[in-house]
């Protein structure tokens, strides 16, 4: 899969997110996708895979590479978080990917490692 973008750098979106989503504006409720859940690629049961669209694809080609935080996803695929998540609970609904709720921070250790924070909000602000 390739790092295409759908969109002209001139004239913006060449594809609107409610003509991806099929006009959904959230997951179904069986998955909870927050912003900072860690997304996992899961391989199938069944050999068969899913037909599946370009965006959901090129999401799932994304996740392959390693879990990534939802919030990520969102700003690597250049796609509002609106649709990540409706894509996201899609491609779980089929097996495809798991789903885990972010874990909590602690006050000290890793997890609260200043940088990494400073970088989480930069990537939210590029959202």
């Amino acid at each position: 899969m390739s790092d295409e973008h759908w969109y002209e750098d001139e004239t913006g979106s060449m594809v609107r997110p409610y003509t991806v989503t099929q006009g959904r504006t959230r997951p179904s409720d069986r998955h909870a996708v927050d912003l900072l859940s860690q997304v996992t690629a899961v391989e199938p049961d069944d050999a068969a895979q899913p037909e599946l669209d370009h965006a959901r694809a090129s999401l799932l080609d994304r996740i392959r590479r390693g879990p990534r935080p939802v919030a990520e996803l969102a700003a690597d695929a250049d796609l509002p978080l609106t649709v990540v998540r409706v894509l996201l609970g899609d491609l779980a609904e089929a097996g495809l990917v798991r789903i885990d709720r972010p874990r909590r921070v602690q006050a000290a250790g890793p997890a609260a490692d200043p940088q990494l924070l400073r970088e989480i909000v930069e990537r939210l602000k590029q959202l």
